[in-house]
C-alpha cells in the first residue's frame, strides 16, 4: 500500500505555507511571538471547525491527544489561555486576506452557472447571528439583545461567496449593497429589502442588471404589453414606471405552478425570456441554503471568545474551511455535496490515506462462480 499523509496534512497542503507566514508579518500587532505563532492558532481553529470542537479546551484538548500526527505539520503547542489571548489581540484581517486567496483559486476552477446568459449572476442577502448582549456588549442590536450581520453577495458559478462583510445586526443590508462594486454585465438578484430606487439608478448606469420583486406599495404606471408568446406559468410581460427610478424598467407576472402563487419581477433585463427571469429569482433559494449550511455545519453560532476581534477570527476561518471543502469538490470533480465532503472529512482527519480515495467508492469485489472456473479449464 502507497504511502499517505493524514488527510489533514493534504487538505493543508492547498494553502501556500510561505505565502501565510508573509500576510501573518504583515498583519501581526504588539510583540512579536516567543514560542507560538499564527500558523498554530490557524490550525488549532480550523480544526476546531473541522472536528465540531465546542470550547477552547475541547480543542486544545483534542490537539495534545494527536500531538505526534501535528508535529510535521509545524504547529506549536497550544494552551487555551494562548489560543484566546491570540484570538482575542491578533487581528481576523489575516484571516480575511487568506480567505480571499482560497477565492481566487476557487473562481478558477468553478463551473459556469445554468443560465444562457454569459454575465456573472450574484445573489444578495444578509443573515443575523444572534449574540447574548450580556457577553457581547459591542454588538448592540435591540435593547435586550445582541448580533452581528452577515451580508454575502453569492456568485452562481461554484456557490462562492465573493462579496462577504460582516457588521453589527442593526447595520441595513441596503448599505452594504450601495458599496458593492459589480461587474458591467452581471446580474444581481435580491429579495425586497434591498429596494432602493436610487441604487436602481446606479445599476442602470454601470450596465448591471437586476431582478427583483415588486413592492406591493410601488408607484406604477403601467406601459405596454411586450410582444411574442408566453411561457407556461407567464401570465403578464409588460413594460413600466417607477416612480424614483429614470429607465423604463419590465413587470414579469408569474404564477408558480406547484403552489399557485402568484410572484411580481421587477427587471432592467429587456433582453432574456420572461420565464428565464422567473428562474432566475427562484435561484435565489440556493443563498439561503448556503446560509443554512454554514449555520447548520460550522461553528458560528456559539463562540469562543467574547471580542469582536475573537469573533471575526472565528467566522473567516470557518468561511475557510467552506471554500477549502469547496475547492477539494471542484478540483477532484467529486460530484458529492459540501456536507458529504466536511462529514467524511470529519470523521478521517487524521486518518493516512489518500485524499481523493477518501470519496470514492470501494472498487466492487465479484465472485467468481466455480462453474466458469472449471469452465476455463477445459
Amino acid at each position: 500500500m502507497a504511502h499517505s499523509n493524514t488527510v489533514l496534512s493534504q487538505l493543508l497542503a492547498h494553502i501556500n505555507r510561505h505565502e501565510f507566514d508573509q500576510l501573518a508579518a504583515r498583519h501581526h500587532q504588539g510583540q512579536k511571538f516567543r514560542a507560538y505563532n499564527r500558523w498554530s492558532q490557524f490550525l488549532a481553529m480550523l480544526m476546531g471547525q473541522l472536528s465540531g470542537r465546542k470550547s477552547l479546551r475541547d480543542i486544545t484538548g483534542n490537539l495534545k491527544a494527536q500531538g505526534k500526527r501535528l508535529y510535521h505539520l509545524g504547529m506549536k503547542p497550544t494552551a487555551p489561555a494562548t489560543l484566546a489571548r491570540v484570538n482575542a489581540q491578533q487581528p481576523a484581517s489575516l484571516y480575511q486576506e487568506i480567505f480571499g486567496k482560497l477565492l481566487h483559486r476557487c473562481q478558477m476552477l468553478a463551473p459556469k452557472h445554468r443560465f444562457s446568459f454569459q454575465g456573472r449572476l450574484y445573489l444578495l442577502d444578509a443573515t443575523a447571528i444572534q449574540l447574548c448582549l450580556a457577553a457581547f456588549p459591542w454588538a448592540e442590536f435591540r435593547q435586550k439583545k445582541g448580533g452581528i450581520k452577515l451580508h454575502v453577495g453569492l456568485d452562481t458559478s461554484g456557490y462562492l461567496p465573493v462579496f462577504l462583510d460582516m457588521t453589527k445586526a442593526k447595520e441595513h443590508e441596503i448599505n452594504w449593497a450601495r458599496t458593492l462594486k459589480l461587474p458591467k454585465g452581471s446580474f444581481a438578484c435580491f429579495d425586497r429589502g434591498f429596494t432602493d430606487y436610487d441604487w436602481y439608478n446606479g445599476l442602470n448606469k454601470n450596465g448591471i442588471f437586476f431582478v427583483t420583486r415588486l413592492k406591493s406599495n410601488a408607484r406604477v404606471e403601467y406601459l405596454q404589453q411586450r410582444a411574442g408568446r408566453k411561457s407556461t406559468g407567464v401570465s403578464k410581460d409588460q413594460h413600466i414606471r417607477l416612480k424614483g427610478v429614470e429607465e423604463r424598467l419590465r413587470l414579469v407576472h408569474y404564477t408558480d405552478l406547484k403552489t399557485g402563487v402568484e410572484y411580481e419581477f421587477v427587471t432592467n433585463a429587456h433582453h432574456l425570456k420572461a420565464r428565464e427571469i422567473a428562474d432566475i429569482y427562484k435561484e435565489r433559494w440556493q443563498i439561503e441554503q448556503f446560509f443554512k449550511w454554514i449555520k447548520q455545519n460550522l461553528k458560528i453560532k456559539t463562540f469562543l471568545g467574547t471580542s469582536a476581534n475573537a469573533v471575526l477570527t472565528q467566522l473567516w476561518v470557518a468561511l475557510c474551511v467552506y471554500l477549502l471543502v469547496a475547492f477539494l469538490n471542484f478540483k477532484a470533480r467529486l460530484g458529492c455535496s459540501l456536507q458529504q465532503i466536511l462529514r467524511l472529512l470529519q470523521l478521517n482527519l487524521f486518518a493516512r490515506r489518500d485524499l481523493i480515495g477518501l470519496f470514492k467508492p470501494p472498487p466492487s469485489q465479484h465472485r467468481v462462480s466455480p462453474q466458469l472456473l472449471l469452465w476455463k479449464n477445459l
